[in-house]
């Protein structure tokens, strides 16, 4: 395990409570084993609506995969697991969705009080996935500084460990972003069994909540159902990108990007 080269003087920052929305045991999770799962954090009818939303926007992206060059390098392969990235810039649903009060909250609890959304994409994992997604860090595929963000892995159905729930490795975010290198599956920061890992099977409507720096890895779908998820990532306000070529770039678009706490107060769906 090393410690990614920009990575030079990291110690891990989160707000003090009393919290609004999130326990003091959430809050202990999150910042000794990187992340909680909070169940039951949607309705039935929520769930249903942004599903109906999000499955057409899938389908259309596993078509395209259809026409790939089997030569390009990527993380989604065509019938099996399937991304779909600014789904906010797509769909209204999704837009309002990703304003919802359980994440403004959230973000309050666990950012600050100048939050936007990062970065939302939907993940199907569909059956017949054999290959597991490898261990890996979201900061690890664009260094994002602070290097802190939250990520709301949410599933729309039940994610088990048979159909590839997130698993996540205790600890290792309070060492910063580390060092990954690509695979065939995408990157990696670890490699083989690791001991302490632990499951985060969640029912759908629930949230798998960890940090940008927790290693976390999802196993392969191996029943005959689709497993769907939509994640969204949120980091405070002037958060910027370094590029791989060298370049700093804001963390930001108006449309993709949006803020979601301003002030520590909702920012409201109208305010784009």
């Amino acid at each position: 395990m090393q410690r990614h080269p920009l990575n030079t003087n990291f110690s891990w920052q989160q707000p003090a409570g009393p919290y609004g929305f999130i326990s003091e045991s959430q809050a202990t999770a999150y910042r000794e084993q990187g992340g909680f799962i909070l169940q039951d954090a949607f309705t039935a009818d929520e769930v249903a609506a942004l599903t109906a939303a999000l499955d057409p926007m899938e389908a259309a992206a596993n078509d395209a995969l259809q026409h790939q060059s089997a030569d390009q390098p990527g993380i989604a392969r065509a019938d099996e697991i399937v991304f779909r990235a600014h789904v906010v810039m797509a769909s209204p649903v999704a837009n309002t969705f990703a304003r919802h009060p359980v994440f403004v909250q959230l973000c309050r609890d666990l950012i600050g009080p100048q939050v936007r959304l990062y970065w939302d994409q939907l993940v199907y994992k569909r059956p017949g996935t054999a290959e597991e997604f490898p261990w890996h860090q979201d900061n690890g595929y664009n260094y994002v500084a602070p290097q802190q963000y939250l990520t709301c892995w949410v599933a729309l159905t039940d994610a088990t460990e048979a159909n590839g729930c997130p698993w996540i490795t205790p600890g290792l975010h309070l060492h910063g972003t580390l060092r990954h290198r690509w695979t065939d599956l995408g990157f990696a920061c670890l490699e083989g069994e690791q001991p302490q890992a632990m499951a985060l099977p969640l029912k759908a409507g629930s949230i798998a909540i960890f940090s940008s720096l927790t290693p976390h890895r999802t196993g392969p779908n191996l029943t005959k159902q689709v497993r769907k998820a939509y994640i969204l990532q949120y980091a405070a306000d002037g958060a910027v990108v370094h590029a791989r070529d060298g370049s700093v770039q804001p963390a930001a678009n108006p449309q993709g990007q949006f803020l979601v706490v301003s002030d520590g107060a909702d920012n409201g769906a109208d305010d784009v």
